[in-house]
């Protein structure tokens, strides 16, 4: 283990121990005997904050320890089935909001990275920073032009720190795969790689410049969504340029009421937006908290959703997809059977799975809920239950819909504060059936045909060559089918060791016999030799056969 990793291993256990969170380093079996240190120590018990609830005190310790932990807490806040349920509702609190770092540092790093000083690029530059969070803080700027924007600048030795706990974050996954059977089972291991790939995503300002960029083009001449322009000649790796959104924050109430905002509109454009970008688009917004979107109210009775903050997207596997728009679907139509089905066909639960339990189990969550506003349903205790239904039949923990579910959960939090009247099933149902049936229309169908003709032109040009070689070599009697593989060999290696053994055992008994024979009867010494002899010849006959039939296998 490197030093600076056992370091930054005891710095967390210090953490821990400090809010009084001894549970939490037993569970981890870091270091046992500094452990028994730190808690030994004049220090640690006058610090201990354990008046405070559990969960509170471990949404303290993650701030304390950094970005890397914060967003951790923020991811881990949505899902109810690794954590119980106080745990889930505090981390859901943790805000990504730390002090600014100082005005001359972002200049310097602005004008290093654009090669020219900041006056060259910008016609004023404020350096209050608008906001401040853990990866970057954000500076108001104008263009030569007039133009209003704002500069994105990432925090410095970012890259060191985020390494160093990604490090420290695999060395826990491990120790938790060690000690514990519910780790190994919830896959911790591949929960923390999706995490570093998000994580390492929002360090690079120019991809997060790339996918506003699609993002804005997805949403190009649409009501729903509005989304920031990108002045490329001004972004780099450390830093981002974009147009200034100047709107209401969507957890400003008071404002979007005095405004006179269609606030139910807003609640159902906030669900339709999730269901386009997810289906239609394969490729979402995965950070879609308060603190990231406004509402653009130029016109009130068309109220406007603006995003923010493009470091964390997701996308889908086709298959994915596929399987969650088929699983909506039948929730929607209460076709409680054809989502067990589909959880079976996915290979989401074991294959002997049984499909009428699966469905009663899901049938009892479900069924209360239909029909119901937002405002009468509790979807974390439906959470609850559909993860208890998970642990019951053994399902799979899918690390690559982590950011689906946590932007799910922002939407429906967003939708209840929005419009608690709101019904969900209303809403999104039409746009998941316009979209699977959009899918097998003909016009679909012929625009896949289009795009993969090229490949299939190309095919058709190599395959009469092809036809002919496999001809000539039929004729020759060269041809053969390549099915050799790793499988194969061990088959055959197998087969090789059990003949061997079978013969090996024939021997045994020929040899066993001919003394029986010996003994028991009492024949000529010369009669016994004689069959010895044979029955060898038959076994080495015999293994020798059976060793060049295996060889030209």
């Amino acid at each position: 283990m490197k030093l600076r990793v056992m370091a930054r291993l005891i710095q967390i256990q210090r953490v821990l121990v400090r809010h009084g969170l001894d549970d939490f380093v037993r569970e981890t079996h870091l270091y046992r005997p500094l452990r028994f240190v730190f808690l030994a120590s004049p220090w640690t018990w006058l610090e201990r904050r354990k008046e405070a609830p559990r969960a509170e005190r471990l949404r303290l310790a993650l701030e304390e320890l950094g970005p890397i932990f914060i967003k951790l807490g923020q991811a881990l806040s949505t899902r109810r089935d690794l954590l119980p349920p106080d745990i889930a509702m505090e981390l859901a609190k943790l805000q990504d909001r730390v002090p600014p770092f100082d005005n001359e540092t972002a200049r310097a790093i602005i004008e290093k990275s654009l090669g020219r000083p900041v006056t060259e690029s910008f016609a004023t530059f404020e350096a209050q920073p608008l906001a401040a969070a853990s990866i970057a803080q954000v500076h108001a700027a104008t263009l030569k032009d007039g133009t209003d924007v704002v500069i994105k600048v990432l925090r410095p030795g970012m890259k060191e720190i985020i390494s160093r706990d990604l490090e420290v974050m695999h060395e826990l996954a491990r120790l938790a795969k060690t000690h514990s059977t519910e780790a190994r089972r919830l896959r911790v291991d591949e929960i923390v790689d999706e995490y570093e790939k998000t994580i390492l995503d929002e360090l690079d300002l120019m991809r997060e410049a790339a996918n506003a960029s699609q993002l804005k083009r997805n949403f190009e001449g649409s009501s729903l969504l509005h989304v920031p322009t990108v002045y490329w000649d001004l972004c780099r790796i450390d830093v981002m340029v974009m147009e200034r959104i100047r709107g209401v924050t969507i957890s400003d109430m008071d404002t979007l009421r005095a405004k006179g905002a269609d606030i139910a509109m807003l609640a159902a454009n906030g669900v339709k937006i999730f269901f386009t970008q997810v289906f239609r688009h394969n490729f979402f917004h995965a950070d879609m908290h308060p603190g990231n979107i406004f509402v653009l109210i130029d016109d009130p009775a068309n109220p406007r959703y603006a995003a923010i903050d493009f470091g964390i997207v997701g996308t889908l596997d086709i298959r994915d997809q596929h399987y969650l728009a088929e699983n909506f679907l039948a929730v929607f139509d209460r076709d409680y059977r054809r989502v067990a089905e589909l959880h079976v066909q996915s290979g989401w639960v074991p294959p002997d799975t049984r499909v009428d339990e699966m469905e009663s189990a899901i049938r009892t969550v479900l069924e209360p809920i239909f029909d119901r506003p937002l405002k009468d349903i509790s979807f974390g205790t439906i959470l609850l239950r559909l993860f208890d239904i998970a642990r019951r039949f053994d399902m799979r923990i899918q690390p690559q819909l982590i950011l689906l579910q946590k932007t799910l959960l922002n939407i429906e939090g967003l939708g209840r504060d929005l419009y608690p009247e709101l019904d969900i099933w209303q809403t999104a149902a039409p746009i998941l059936r316009e979209w699977m049936s959009d899918r097998i229309s003909p016009r679909a169908q012929i625009k896949h045909l289009r795009r993969n003709l090229p490949d299939m032109l190309t095919a058709m040009h190599a395959l009469p060559s092809l036809v002919k070689v496999a001809v000539q070599q039929a004729e020759d009697g060269r041809f053969a089918f390549g099915v050799r593989s790793e499988e194969l060999a061990a088959l055959r290696e197998e087969i090789r060791l059990s003949e061997r053994r079978r013969n090996g055992t024939l021997v045994s008994v020929a040899l066993g016999l001919g003394s029986l024979l010996w003994l028991g009867f009492e024949m000529e010494p010369r009669i016994i030799g004689t069959l010895l002899l044979i029955a060898s010849g038959v076994m080495l006959w015999r293994v020798r056969r059976t060793g060049r039939a295996l060889n030209r296998a």
